[in-house]
């Protein structure tokens, strides 16, 4: 490693709210949580809320399009940086890349496109993030993941020395703008962005990404990059409605500004997190009565990236994080139900170590995730996370209504008409009538469950006629009910009798004679975790083992395979595997015996 070592370069995008922040890559959302409710259809209105799948392969993403992100109203699901990286377990080699070839740990380029186009047909649009500031930090130089070979400052057939900014030290002076955006990020080989030669090889990466279907970047370290640079690059691309958000970190008494960069598009608000840590740790709920851009510093709502955490955030203690239990929960139940900022779920794993990468495979590739096994912590399809998407998007750009707080740190508040949400950050249920300006009806608690066919999954709740409703919220928890979420409005036999779609199972798993596999899940048609009732699946295409069962549209079952040989019975390894009917037609699982 030359003068790097290991530590060294795990110090990439270590961030201290001093005027030595640096700068990384975002990726938005995740705690251990309660089971999800079955899927409904996502409600009506703009799907606007990101999931960001950090470190998640490509093949594993598409997966959770389709059984869960798109169920649950997601709009975007933001990916960790495609491109060709330095070797290495660490999490931060994805962002010491080496060429713009679509291979790396995470996938091959046929996998990043095959998950583009099956996320799109769930709903969800897929944002790149990208690293276009700097390439590779390895002083010696390497091969890369890929095999392409690089030197720092040379990267053959892509960028030569003349082709990086002069300045060749590591930034001292965060209060010099010059010297931030002309030296070297943690001896990152910084780029020089004001070349037009370098401009355009940047551009065609993009195009690339675009040519394949992706609809949104986030630009990791644009602060790093002149602003002028920024804008060369992206007024250049054919398609000028690209989604866009940038890494922009702002501190006091530096001279480059968060602000700066709101006119090419939106802006990371590290002052969000900050400020929520702040009034969940120290202060008092009744505080975020007039949170938004009445506070000092955060900028305008329409521009703002927010989150309760990002991979960043969460490792460096700035902002809260997954281990911060129901106050973490809550923080990410209020930014979607409060309108400021276009807002993202971090989703990622567990650590202990600074430094750690995702689980991976013995060939340097990340393991398929299993959520809530493994480390896997899956924020996104936490059950009060996942409800508030829903209700982010049926309330849409309603104002706030009907505010109450008790002065310390139980509040409730509604979205218009549209929504109203109670939350209880205080010892003690909280017992009150809510007032509200909901229609009246029986309405499904989205923090718990969703609307079936015949009810709720979860705890129901009667508005009157008046508005009001009889609120027992306890500690730690809320409750959020929304027009898109009456009981009885779900998909399945009953409601509207669109009928049963069917689920199929394609499972490689080898047996010898006299083995045979079968799908069990906690569903009844799944045999309801007995063995004995299990679906036997056919050995007609060995070692493929198919079946298919017929499920009410939006139903979100656990299943796993089961080798029975007689009375001998043998569960297959790692955690339930999860799957959400489709809401028409038949979805086949591809899976293989672990």
């Amino acid at each position: 490693m030359g003068d790097y070592s290991t530590r060294r370069l795990g110090a990439l995008h270590r961030r201290t709210t001093t005027a030595l922040l640096a700068a990384a890559a975002l990726t938005l959302g995740l705690v251990t949580g309660p089971t999800a409710p079955p899927a409904a259809a996502a409600p009506d209105g703009p799907h606007q809320v990101t999931a960001v799948l950090f470190q998640w392969p490509w093949t594993s993403i598409a997966r959770e399009c389709t059984t869960t992100l798109g169920p649950a109203g997601y709009g975007y699901v933001q990916t960790s940086p495609p491109q060709e990286h330095v070797q290495g377990p660490e999490w931060w080699t994805s962002y010491q890349p080496v060429s713009y070839r679509l291979e790396s740990k995470l996938g091959t380029r046929a996998e990043y496109a095959s998950m583009v186009a099956t996320c799109r047909d769930a709903g969800v649009e897929v944002i790149a993030d990208v690293v276009i500031n700097h390439m590779s930090g390895k002083s010696e130089g390497g091969i890369g993941f890929a095999g392409s070979p690089f030197e720092h400052y040379s990267y053959p057939g892509i960028y030569q020395p003349q082709d990086f900014n002069d300045c060749r030290r590591e930034i001292r002076d965060y209060t010099d703008a010059w010297e931030v955006q002309h030296c070297d990020l943690v001896g990152l080989a910084d780029l020089r962005t004001g070349s037009t030669y370098v401009r355009d090889r940047i551009a065609a990466y993009l195009e690339d990404l675009l040519s394949l279907g992706v609809r949104g970047f986030r630009i990791d370290a644009a602060k790093h990059m002149p602003v002028e640079d920024v804008e060369a690059i992206l007024t250049g691309l054919d398609d000028q409605s690209v989604y866009v958000v940038q890494e922009v970190i702002g501190a006091a008494g530096e001279p480059i500004r968060d602000t700066d960069y709101l006119h090419l598009g939106d802006v990371h608000e590290f002052d969000y997190g900050r400020e929520l840590k702040r009034v969940f740790q120290d202060g008092d709920l009744a505080w975020l009565r007039t949170f938004g851009e009445q506070w000092d510093g955060l900028m305008p709502a329409d521009r703002a990236g927010v989150f309760v955490d990002n991979h960043d955030t969460e490792r460096n203690g700035e902002t809260l994080a997954q281990t911060d239990g129901s106050a973490y929960t809550l923080a990410n139940v209020f930014m979607l139900a409060w309108p400021y900022g276009s807002p993202a779920v971090h989703s990622g794993y567990g650590f202990t170590d600074y430094d750690a990468g995702p689980p991976q495979a013995s060939d340097g590739t990340v393991s398929n995730p299993t959520c809530y096994s493994d480390g896997w912590r899956c924020q996104h399809d936490w059950a009060e996370i996942r409800g508030m998407v829903g209700f982010r998007n049926a309330v849409g750009d309603a104002g706030v209504a009907h505010w109450w707080d008790d002065g310390g740190d139980r509040i409730a508040f509604g979205r218009g008409d549209r929504g109203h949400v109670v939350i209880n950050h205080a010892a003690g249920t909280l017992t009150r009538t809510v007032q509200t300006s909901l229609p009246e009806g029986t309405y499904c608690d989205v923090t718990r469950g969703g609307p079936t066919a015949s009810g709720c999954s979860g705890p129901e709740v009667q508005v009157g006629a008046d508005g009001r409703f009889a609120a027992a919220v306890p500690a730690g928890t809320a409750v959020a009910l929304h027009v898109g979420a009456l009981s009885g409005a779900g998909q399945g036999p009953g409601a509207g009798d669109p009928g049963d779609a069917t689920l199929g199972f394609a499972v490689t798993a080898p047996t010898t004679w006299g083995q045979e596999i079968r799908v069990v899940g906690d569903h009844p048609a799944l045999g309801s975790w007995d063995p004995a009732a299990a679906v036997a699946l056919s050995a007609e295409d060995h070692p493929v083992w198919r079946g298919e069962v017929a499920l009410p549209p939006g139903t979100r079952v656990e299943y796993k395979y089961v080798r029975v040989q007689g009375t001998q019975v043998s569960w297959e390894g790692g955690g339930n595997r999860v799957a959400t009917v489709p809401g028409s037609g038949s979805l086949t699982l591809q899976d293989a015996w672990r």
